[in-house]
């Protein structure tokens, strides 16, 4: 017997005992055409209002039932206080849902024969490492898209967040320490899934970009998908990314995810979307012709990991690949959301059973709306009424999820010690720093003040107050302005600093550089 065989119906058995023990699933005879047309006319007024009350600038919505596109309209606008409206073919940036509609490429080149679930990124792509030996000759694509390689989840965004490409972080990785042991822990990473994602696509000859168009974009006629950030900038009927600023919707920053393309750089609308639903409910088959062999696309929806619960309905979350698996109120659903902080939400909610889907795209970021468009239809469709205020309960998650960092680091900086210890001179600490995670860095002196430029050729840079002895504050994060971080120094008797740790780069304990002999 092959190993990849039996671990593979090990799973298979798992998912289907853990089913028939779960109680919550809804009768599919439940699910009438007539309580679906009301729960669209019901979702459709939602909609409205959430865009009425300031809720989200704008946003689309496509529905799928039996491989029929039931639903499909924007709301709204694209960019807040111009006229341009938002419709089903407007482009968002989905964010994270890219993740499953990049496993069913990867299912796509499975099914070919192209790869396997199981193939090893030793044997895909030799030159990728992870910080230990034995994880690197075993790593699997299922493990990279399933986050169990042990990867912590920042591993990465930190060097995409100063501006280095794509093939640049991948490399790096070999320095990152693990947050897990191999396979033991779930860790959500996206550079981890880009890798797996790379590592596929090495086979077929052609760069990820190409696979996505060529296995999936244009067989379902995705004709305003891509995986290429310059393809979404030259849409003219595209959405803005929006954050609050002063307590309204402002389009204010503009976000290239081209480094993280397969988990975080797909840009569509909610037409096209709607044809990848009808592919996934169909098993792999779109218009009468099978695109995905079954037994490859199945794999992705298998419960892998576990995730904990859902934060505000409850029900037991796994994670399987590129894909949230769940056992909630309505029985099972696969899903998975998508966000920016930069001012981008999305969502896929799908019902295999019943052979529904949804998707929600929204230009804003925080808020809860998409799931709580979607909680408020499933409980429509399953029980003809809401069961709660769903978008209520999911914005207080998304609205507090920096605010509690945010208050802790303006109370840690609030005030120094008395009296304030003063600097050393400007010179203690100009200069060139480095280490092999994060490369160089150089601080030079302005005015009274430092500037810390990181990144490929000093791509970022950074102001630095004084706030105390050798520790100096910057406000780094676009999506918390208001946050301050520490970038401190250690001076040594010669009275000029040997290493500085830059908090915001330090997630990983890859913060600390050295500094660079002039």
């Amino acid at each position: 017997m092959r190993p990849d065989w039996y671990l593979c119906h090990l799973r298979i058995w798992a998912f289907v005992a853990v089913m028939a023990l779960w109680p919550n699933a809804a009768p599919a005879d439940a699910i009438t055409p007539e309580r679906i047309a009301v729960a669209l006319s019901k979702l459709e007024a939602l909609a409205q209002g959430a865009v009425a009350d300031g809720a989200v600038p704008g946003l689309a919505i496509a529905v799928v039932h039996d491989d029929e596109v039931i639903f499909l309209k924007g709301f709204g606008h694209r960019e807040a206080g111009k006229p341009e409206a938002v419709d089903a073919d407007t482009v968002f940036q989905i964010a994270s849902l890219s993740k499953p509609v990049s496993a069913t490429v990867v299912a796509a080149l499975v099914s070919d024969r192209v790869v396997s679930w199981d193939s090893k990124v030793a044997d895909l792509d030799p030159g990728f490492r992870l910080a230990d030996p034995y994880p690197t000759s075993e790593l699997t694509i299922r493990d990279l898209f399933a986050h169990r390689s042990g990867l912590p989840g920042t591993a990465g965004d930190d060097l995409e967040d100063i501006g280095y490409d794509r093939a640049t972080i991948l490399h790096r990785l070999r320095f990152v320490p693990p947050s897990s042991s191999f396979r033991a822990g779930y860790s959500y990473s996206n550079f981890g899934l880009t890798e797996g994602a790379v590592a596929a696509a090495r086979l077929a000859g052609k760069s990820w970009e190409e696979v996505a168009e060529e296995k999936l974009y244009v067989p379902l006629g995705m004709v305003s998908t891509s995986s290429r950030n310059a393809d979404f900038v030259k849409r003219a009927d595209r959405a803005a990314l929006h954050v609050r600023v002063d307590g309204a919707w402002a389009a204010k920053i503009k976000r290239d995810p081209d480094a993280q393309a397969p988990a975080g750089g797909v840009s569509s609308t909610a037409r096209d979307l709607a044809q990848w639903l009808r592919l996934l409910l169909g098993n792999g088959v779109y218009a009468g012709k099978t695109l995905i062999a079954a037994d490859a696309l199945d794999q992705t929806h298998v419960p892998l990991m576990t995730r904990g619960k859902n934060p505000v309905s409850g029900g037991e979350s796994f994670y399987g690949l590129g894909w949230n698996v769940e056992f909630g109120r309505h029985g099972l659903s696969w899903g998975h959301a998508g966000a920016f902080s930069v001012g981008a939400r999305s969502l896929v909610t799908i019902f295999p059973k019943e052979k529904l889907g949804i998707v929600i795209l929204a230009n804003a970021f925080p808020t809860g709306v998409p799931e709580g468009l979607s909680d408020s239809f499933a409980d429509l469709v399953f029980e003809d009424k809401v069961e709660k205020d769903w978008i209520e309960a999911w914005g207080a998650i998304y609205s507090g999820m920096f605010g509690p960092a945010v208050e802790a680091a303006k109370a840690r900086f609030a005030a120094p010690s008395s009296p304030v210890r003063p600097a050393g001179r400007i010179g203690a600490y100009t200069g060139r720093y480095a280490n092999d995670f994060i490369g160089d860095a150089v601080v030079s002196g302005a005015g009274d003040g430092l500037v810390l430029k990181v990144g490929p050729s000093g791509a970022r840079s950074y102001s630095l107050t004084h706030y105390d002895g050798d520790l100096f504050l910057t406000y780094p994060d676009s999506e918390t302005p208001e946050r301050p971080t520490g970038v401190s120094f250690v001076v040594g008797p010669d009275g000029k600093a040997s290493a500085m740790t830059i908090e915001f780069l330090d997630d990983n304990h890859l913060g600390t550089l050295r500094r660079v002999a002039d």
